[in-house]
């Protein structure tokens, strides 16, 4: 498109919303000349397909809220777009755009503008103006996924931990233009933007990276013996990242903005950090629940008593152990466990496991057989049988 072109079209029109339309206005209106004249829905219609043109042409502009100002400010300078002839020039005017907008002219005495239009175009086409440097859109930096190992207990409590990391980030050899010499062009498929529209389905377009400049808007002249003209290199560096109590085994945690960096100003990615975990000699996890096996005698399952229990990274605990608690029976240990989002914690959950002695002393023998004799009327599996039986 022609500098001329940009300034005598009036897009407003084209789009049939006023000059004051909100951004929804304008989509809204968009959307529904886009349906009514795509190519698709209307095959072998050039008038239509040319109709197609303009509407995305003008969406192009005024959906951008950037050159939507630059257009309007530049339009207001030619009494709403109209270019007019000066005092007796008559019905015919002859004027070279090249003038105005190639550079500045000499003396620029007055009447001459000396380039400053430039830069309003330059900065909407991606080109260069008077004095400007070439001018393209952001672009956001590389999302990046690490791994990082801790301990049972760092998961359990919180830890912050040193992460090396490699991304792309702008290459120091040539600022990050790609260009050995610092001054890449616009690339012209894309005018800047680093992308390329075209026709989709259903009335609306889609954008696709510019395969010219691979997405980014500019094409390197004298390529970067270091990145090759791309404008981006390997780089190195080492992070402290705090990864928040109660992580668990396998969990990817985000962290906003701590990926690669971006190009011209644009944001840095999202860095993605997967936890590994280390199990641990004595403690298990579940949920927010910490999990430990604690043996008992056989009295003390039998008759009851009180039982010492270890919790993580604190004083032990002692739970009440019931008269007749039968082997494998969980009890809990309230708030000895992990450490939840809102910075509780949950329960240590404690399975009771008898312990059978493998040698008794000969007074201890001697006591089992009078137990063994004095109950020996009684048989645990005669339910079972009873049950088998009845099936």
């Amino acid at each position: 498109m022609s500098t001329k072109d940009f300034v005598e079209k009036d897009y407003y029109k084209v789009l049939g919303v006023p000059k004051d339309a909100t951004e929804a206005e304008i989509k809204k209106a968009y959307r529904k000349l886009a349906r009514e004249f795509h190519p698709d829905a209307n095959k072998g219609n050039a008038e239509a397909e040319e109709r197609f043109k303009e509407i995305s042409e003008a969406n192009d502009v005024l959906a951008d809220p950037k050159k939507r100002k630059e257009y309007d400010e530049a339009r207001a300078l030619f009494g709403n777009g109209g270019f007019r002839p000066g005092p007796g020039a008559g019905g015919s005017f002859n004027f070279d755009l090249g003038d105005l907008f190639g550079g500045a002219q000499a003396g620029g005495g007055a009447g001459g503008f000396g380039g400053g239009l430039g830069d309003v175009f330059g900065g909407l086409f991606g080109g260069r103006g008077a004095g400007a440097g070439t001018r393209t859109q952001p672009r956001r930096g590389q999302d990046i996924e690490s791994e990082v190992t801790l301990s049972f207990t760092e998961a359990v409590d919180g830890a912050t931990v040193p992460l090396r990391m490699s991304s792309q980030a702008p290459c120091k050899a040539c600022s990050g233009t790609g260009d050995k010499n610092g001054t890449p062009r616009v690339c012209p498929t894309c005018v800047g933007t680093g992308q390329v529209s075209r026709g989709g389905g259903g009335g609306f377009s889609l954008t696709d990276p510019c395969v010219d400049c691979k997405g980014r808007g500019l094409i390197a002249e004298t390529p970067c013996e270091v990145c090759k003209g791309s404008g981006r290199a390997r780089s190195s560096r080492t992070m402290q990242v705090r990864i928040p109590a109660g992580v668990s085994d396998g969990q990817r945690i985000r962290l906003r903005g701590k990926g690669a960096p971006g190009e011209r100003g644009g944001p840095s990615g999202d860095l993605y950090v997967v936890v590994h975990v280390d199990s641990h000699p004595v403690f298990g996890r579940k949920g927010d629940n910490l999990t430990v096996t604690v043996p008992v005698s056989y009295v003390e399952a039998a008759l009851g008593g009180e039982v010492k229990v270890p919790t993580l990274g604190g004083p032990p605990v002692t739970l009440k152990l019931p008269a007749g608690t039968p082997n494998g029976r969980t009890m809990r240990a309230r708030g000895k466990g992990a450490v939840r989002k809102d910075g509780t914690r949950g329960d240590l959950l404690v399975t009771v496991e008898v312990a059978v002695p493998t040698r008794l002393s000969d007074k201890a023998r001697e006591a089992l057989e009078s137990y063994r004799d004095a109950t020996a009327d009684e048989d645990p599996r005669e339910e079972l049988f009873q049950a088998a039986k009845g099936a």
